[in-house]
C-alpha cells in the first residue's frame, strides 16, 4: 500500500510541476492580471504617445510611408489591426528596434491589448 501511495503522490507532484512550468513558461506576452488593474491603458492618452515616440514618428520606423514589415502604425485603425503582433513583439523585446521600453511602458501596451484594444 505504501508503494501505491508513493506512486500516486509522485504523479500528483509531477503533474503539478508540469502545470506550473507551462504557466510560467509562456511567451512573456502577458502580465499578471493584478498589474493590468493598476495600469492606465487608454489608447489616446497612453498607447498612442508610446507608439508615436517609440515606433512611428521619433523612431522613423513605422511612420507615414514606412516600408518596414510592420507597416505604418500611426492611426488607431492601423495600430489596433496589428495589436496582437505589437503586443507579442513588445513583450518579447523584439520591438522597438531603435530603442527600448521600460517595463511600465510595455505593460501599458500589453494591458491595452488584453483589455480589448479599445479606441478610448
Amino acid at each position: 500500500m505504501k508503494k501505491t501511495d508513493l506512486v500516486i503522490a509522485s504523479i500528483f507532484l509531477i503533474c503539478t510541476l508540469f502545470m506550473i512550468a507551462c504557466k510560467k513558461g509562456s511567451s512573456g506576452s502577458d502580465v499578471p492580471a493584478d498589474v493590468c488593474t493598476t495600469v492606465t491603458a487608454k489608447f489616446a492618452a497612453n498607447v498612442l504617445p508610446l507608439m508615436q515616440t517609440k515606433c512611428s514618428f521619433n523612431s522613423n520606423c513605422h511612420g507615414a510611408g514606412s516600408s518596414n514589415s510592420g507597416g505604418v502604425l500611426v492611426t488607431y485603425a492601423q495600430i489596433s489591426a496589428k495589436s496582437a503582433t505589437i503586443k507579442s513583439q513588445v513583450a518579447a523585446g523584439i520591438m522597438p528596434q531603435s530603442g527600448s521600453m521600460t517595463t511600465a511602458e510595455k505593460n501599458v501596451i500589453i494591458c491595452w491589448v488584453n483589455s480589448g484594444a479599445m479606441n478610448n
